[in-house]
């Protein structure tokens, strides 16, 4: 999906989230409408037939942009208020679900998503005062419930619940947010978010009672990210107002990083730093430690941001540190001095120590060089136990690195098994790292890593899965313009080449997102039946550091896509599959992305899952969060920037008579983030073009851009999801003593 913001001095230890198990950015978690398959060749299932049909008006609506002619003929299926629409809608995903609901072996899938998705499993824990604060999701549970406990020595104590969201709502679409202990782990704030959208309100409670405070409730907090004085007794935060008179699209630009004291009204909160103006950037706030710098963080999209910072101490004004050119910058504060990160001139990161009192570039002094083969991720770095705290990957992989304060390589910590950490928190008091691993093939678990130390076991997931049956391999197959490309390939032991076997290929490649080998329970069943399961690291994504990014966003996005169809490409050419048997899926950026390859190479695949995307590259920054995503992609109205969207956007190339693969788009009612305009336009659009081809519309109802965040509806999803598969690819669940492998 696309990420709601970019990481700016979010540090190593601020990337675990209230979302810890819930979706990823990057659509690796099993509560995203993410479509994985496990279907099994066979000749028992009837031959698909395309969806009932349904009337959809078609106008006659040309618009010239820079001296070209745009035809919008769905433009009506924008405004989803109107009551036409509406009706279009409900027809569209009844009819979808109809459908959906003719797969034989749709209950089997359901029990099994059940036993894999149902399960317990515990995110990594934020340590504040001695107390550590997790989320855990229990079996019969629809949402995982925020715990605190009492942390001594190697013990723990008192387990208790801080937040249960399951008993929030009576539909269960009121959802936990990001939430954030204070320093001295007695107070919490928390959003609350309708309809798991990403509009919240933030809300303060008492950790011993449990006691919400009335005064403390702050709306406007899509992008809020508080930061704690070191005192507890206030914070800094990003408002974004609500007035309804403001467009959507240009909201960003209304952001105010403002002071919020425990017990006053929040509406005479005092603004420490004005809003931008520019709805294409972010404005977000961090605080040192020690409470002395302030920082104001200007990100222009995910390649560009600038830093600004104030001395508390003095209250003097603020000054600039740095103002990036096509550069990405992050600061700790520690001591007196700023660690600041950067990929200027260092492609995979490298790290300065910085004079707050001579913070001119000239002055800088490089403490880490740039590791040629390793790229520090975005947020990657942290302060434990007066060590920096390095998180790299190389080949899309993790690894922990551990540097001296002056800059000297302590060791590279050897980690249980490769694989992938999405989340990780350091704890300053004792020098504890917590982060959680996992690869393909084995569960996320947590670890603690104290100084000097090895990675010890926290708490792991218990998912009934047999890990030791299936190989993960990582391949390079080249692209287009003969770049290599790495790919992974998950499937069974010892399996051999047909030619013909089930295979789905997910990527993502863009907004410097990095898909690497972590954990989805829901490709399972497809493993188990034989399938095998491919991920593509394609340019536009952060795998290989800043020159990937850059080769896959504006003028160069043409390159993501020649990356997937490459892929897929490769996979047919080296006797893994064949078209009607390779599917494709992706969400949000994403969803542009498998948008592009069913339009582009339509004779490539058997079956398209298209999830909450962007589609209508001409008008997508007029809607949702899009004038935030005009730095990765461009923008309309731009004449070169037109040329180079125009001549990829999906929507605008479909042609009529075409035959396109199946697909299955999926949409929420709710998503704030990408506009579900895109995907009612690019059905009508492949319905007229290809009305003997199979296109369903998919609508998630009471849920938001990363999904219903609820434990149920996300089994139902992907059960949809893989029965589209099965149904068109002629396949049957579950295979033959799949039942007696579990």
């Amino acid at each position: 999906m696309l990420a709601k913001q970019p990481v700016s001095t979010i540090s190593f230890s601020a990337l675990i989230t209230a979302t810890a198990l819930a979706a990823c950015a990057h659509g690796a978690a099993d509560t995203q409408l993410i479509a994985e398959a496990n279907p099994v060749l066979s000749g028992q299932n009837d031959a698909p037939t395309p969806r009932a049909s349904i009337e959809t008006l078609r106008e006659e609506l040309i618009e010239e942009l820079h001296g070209v002619g745009v035809s919008d003929p769905y433009r009506w299926l924008e405004d989803e208020r109107a009551e036409e629409v509406q009706r279009w809608m409900t027809a569209q995903d009844s009819a979808a679900r109809a459908e959906l609901a003719r797969f034989p072996g749709g209950a089997a899938l359901r029990s099994r998503l059940k036993e894999l998705l149902s399960v317990e499993s515990v995110g990594v824990p934020i340590v504040r005062g001695g107390k550590a604060f997790y989320l855990r999701l229990h079996p019969g549970k629809e949402k995982a419930i925020l715990y605190v406990r009492e942390l001594k020595g190697t013990k723990t104590r008192g387990e208790r619940v801080l937040l249960d969201p399951n008993g929030w709502s009576s539909d269960a679409s009121i959802s936990l947010g990001r939430w954030e202990p204070s320093w001295d782990g007695a107070k919490l704030l928390y959003a609350v978010r309708p309809n798991a959208a990403d509009e919240a309100t933030l809300h303060l409670i008492d950790v011993a009672t449990g006691a919400r405070s009335e005064v403390d409730t702050i709306e406007g907090a899509k992008y809020a990210a508080p930061r704690w004085t070191p005192d507890n007794r206030a914070f800094y935060y990003a408002w974004l107002p609500t007035d309804p008179s403001i467009p959507v699209a240009e909201r960003p630009g209304y952001t105010e990083i403002r002071f919020h004291a425990l017990g006053t009204d929040p509406k005479r909160d005092p603004i420490v730093f004005p809003r931008t103006g520019n709805a294409s950037s972010f404005l977000n706030a961090d605080l040192s430690r020690d409470g002395r710098y302030l920082f104001a963080i200007v990100s222009h999209g995910w390649a560009e941001n600038e830093i600004l910072f104030k001395d508390l101490k003095t209250k003097g004004p603020f000054k600039q540190l740095i103002k990036g050119a096509n550069a990405r910058y992050e600061v700790l504060a520690h001591k007196g001095k700023f660690y600041v990160l950067t990929n200027e001139g260092a492609s995979n990161r490298r790290l300065f120590l910085v004079d707050p009192k001579r913070p001119e570039r000239a002055a800088w002094k490089l403490l880490v060089a740039e590791d040629p083969g390793a790229t520090i991720a975005d947020g990657g770095f942290d302060i434990v136990g007066e060590q920096l705290v390095f998180h790299l990957r190389r080949n899309a992989a993790s690894e922990v690195r551990t540097v001296s304060l002056d800059g000297q390589r302590v060791r590279d910590v050897k980690l249980p098994f490769i694989g992938s950490i999405s989340a990780a928190s350091g704890d300053e008091e004792s020098g504890d790292l917590y982060f959680d691993l996992s690869s393909f093939a084995v569960p996320k678990q947590v670890f603690v890593l104290s100084k000097g130390g090895e990675p010890k076991l926290w708490e792991a997931a218990k998912v009934p899965v047999e890990s030791d049956r299936y190989a993960i391999e990582q391949v390079w197959y080249p692209s287009k313009d003969g770049t290599e490309i790495s790919m992974f390939l998950v499937g069974a032991k010892g399996a051999k080449r047909s030619g013909d076997a089930p295979t789905l290929l997910y990527g993502y490649g863009g907004f410097n997102l990095s898909m690497t080998p972590a954990f989805r329970a829901s490709i399972h069943p497809w493993l188990e039946a034989g399938g095998i399961y491919a991920v593509a690291n394609l340019r536009g994504g952060g795998e290989y550091g800043k020159r990937w990014h850059d080769a896959g966003r504006l003028e160069q996005k043409q390159n993501t896509f020649d990356d997937f169809i490459a892929a897929a490409e490769w996979l047919v050419a080296n006797g893994y599959t064949k078209p009607s048997r390779l599917a494709i899926q992706g969400g949000s950026n994403g969803g542009l992305l498998v948008g592009a390859a069913m339009t582009q190479r339509p004779d490539l695949f058997g079956a398209v899952i298209c999830a909450v995307p962007l589609l209508d590259m001409v008008r997508y920054h007029l809607f949702g969060s899009g004038m935030t995503w005009v730095p990765e992609y461009g923008s309309a109205e731009d004449p070169a920037q037109f040329k180079t969207l125009y001549a990829y956007s999906p929507y605008h190339h479909v042609v009529q008579g075409q035959r396109y693969p199946a697909l299955l788009m999926a949409s929420a009612d709710h998503d704030d983030r990408v506009d579900p305009l895109h995907a009612r336009k690019f059905v009508a659009a492949v319905q007229r073009a290809s009305p003997e081809s199979v296109t369903w519309l998919r609508i998630e109802r009471n849920a938001g851009h990363t999904g219903a965040d609820q434990v149920s509806r996300t089994i139902e999803s992907t059960a949809d999801q893989l029965s589209f598969l099965m149904l068109q690819l002629g396949v049957t669940y579950p295979r033959d003593g799949a039942s007696a492998q579990r």
